[in-house]
């Protein structure tokens, strides 16, 4: 199950005694379990009918008395186990969860909750084993949602709520430029929901405006490191070596790690060359961009830089990536010097 469709059961006023949110997207595992709150909590008996515990610290009769005790004045009571150990093949962790026996009674007991129950267990990751009883014991019973990032014009209306909440416009461009400088898709960077509301707070407090554009963004935000690699490369594919040296300046004195922003730069001459390769085999562009798995802007912004180099150029480049990154590594050459040769090489000897 995912967002949407528990938005619906809990709609439609169907709520199952037991589930698991779990998923990369914390923002939005937040949201389902505030949401649930919401709609069966009331404020006055919240200590009564809600309880939140952590699931490194739970003992099967603290399980039993949170979920066997009847609500008070409501149709439900909710209890919330946050990063249960169980989910990660760890029952060893826990006293009285350990062994086959233990296992197959908390199975049974899940199976069996009563409907005035819900029961939500809360995991902020995607490494979750799915082959594990207790996964499948919630199944069985109740339902497994996970939270993925949001993606396409749903991230896109999310936006626009965001920003229409802070009582601004924005258009269909300009969000996904804000998406864009944002890197909300790179692994790299881990950003989640609440990195973008952060953003968009910080934006609209920033303008008397109604509307937020592009311009505003860009005096208001600060550049990812992705978006100063991007800026970084088309200087040099363009040879041109004094803004590339001082664009690499900037990100250093912002404290950037120098092996973070030659991994980085080893990553897209890697995509560059890549792509050549396809494309020197007849690949067409939108074939190309499934294999090297990147987003449409990211695509547009490397295919574009690789037009100005070689295959033989892209291969003399890693070639000198990998030199500053022996140099550094095993040599007393001041990283900082080593990444600057290594942009003038990449500028005028490739």
């Amino acid at each position: 199950m995912n967002y949407r469709k528990f938005i619906e059961v809990l709609k439609s006023n169907s709520l199952k005694p037991v589930y698991l949110f779990y998923g990369e997207e914390f923002y939005l595992i937040d949201e389902l379990v505030n949401r649930v709150k919401d709609a069966y909590i009331d404020d006055r008996f919240e200590t009564l009918n809600y309880s939140v515990l952590e699931g490194k610290e739970l003992s099967f009769d603290r399980l039993m008395n949170a979920c066997e005790t009847l609500p008070f004045m409501a149709d439900k009571k909710i209890v919330v186990i946050r990063d249960f150990p169980l989910f990660k093949g760890k029952d060893d962790e826990l006293e009285g969860f350990a062994g086959d026996k233990n296992r197959k009674r908390l199975a049974k007991y899940i199976e069996s909750l009563e409907d005035y129950i819900c029961l939500i267990f809360v995991e902020k990751t995607s490494k979750i084993r799915r082959n594990n009883f207790l996964y499948k014991a919630i199944g069985r019973a109740g339902d497994v949602v996970e939270l993925k990032r949001l993606r396409g014009v749903e991230l896109d209306r999310w936006v626009e709520r965001q920003f229409k909440e802070q009582n601004k416009r924005i258009s269909r461009g300009d969000i996904g430029h804000f998406i864009d400088k944002m890197s909300y898709f790179d692994a790299n960077q881990e950003r989640n929901l609440y990195d973008l509301e952060n953003e968009i707070i910080k934006i609209s407090n920033h303008t008397s405006d109604d509307e937020v554009n592009r311009e505003i963004m860009d005096l208001v935000m600060i550049d990812s490191l992705e978006m100063n690699i991007f800026n970084l490369l088309d200087s040099i594919s363009r040879r041109d070596g004094g803004r590339a040296i001082r664009l690499f300046n900037e990100m250093y004195m912002s404290n950037e790690p120098v092996l973070i922003i030659l991994h980085m730069i080893v990553r897209q001459f890697r995509n560059m060359l890549h792509i050549r390769s396809l494309k020197a085999n007849g690949y067409m562009d939108k074939d190309i961009r499934g294999k090297v798995k990147l987003s449409q802007y990211e695509y547009s912004k490397v295919s574009g830089q690789c037009n100005n180099f070689s295959m033989a150029q892209l291969e003399g480049a890693l070639f000198h990536c990998l030199e500053a990154d022996k140099d550094i590594k095993t040599s007393s050459i001041d990283e900082r010097l080593a990444l600057e040769i290594l942009i003038a090489k990449l500028c005028f000897d490739t």
